[in-house]
């Protein structure tokens, strides 16, 4: 019974946090970058599908995210006033014009 409780304190608890999927659309701040979420929603009287979009700011510490990149953002505590995400992953490059 003692090995359980000691065993339990040490592991850390997995948080459950809240996770976006958004396009880069602003790089200019230092650290940061600007994230715009879609999404696709039913108009609560006509039924119709809307497009419904966000936008974020993302803590990105490298500046290793550019513009039309499309990131992962995972919230997290305040940062600044504005920045409660981070940017976690890459899902894609942008593509060249």
């Amino acid at each position: 019974m003692s090995e359980a409780q000691a065993a339990t304190p040490t592991t850390a608890p997995v948080k459950n946090t809240r996770t976006l999927v958004g396009r880069v659309v602003s790089d200019k701040r230092a650290k940061t970058v600007t994230v715009l979420v879609e999404r696709r929603t039913a108009h609560e009287l006509y039924g119709k599908i809307v497009a419904k979009s966000r936008k974020y700011h993302a803590h990105d510490e490298k500046g290793e995210f550019k513009l039309g990149d499309l990131v992962e953002i995972a919230e997290g505590r305040p940062i600044s006033k504005t920045k409660s995400w981070t940017v976690t992953k890459l899902l894609e490059k942008a593509k060249l014009v």
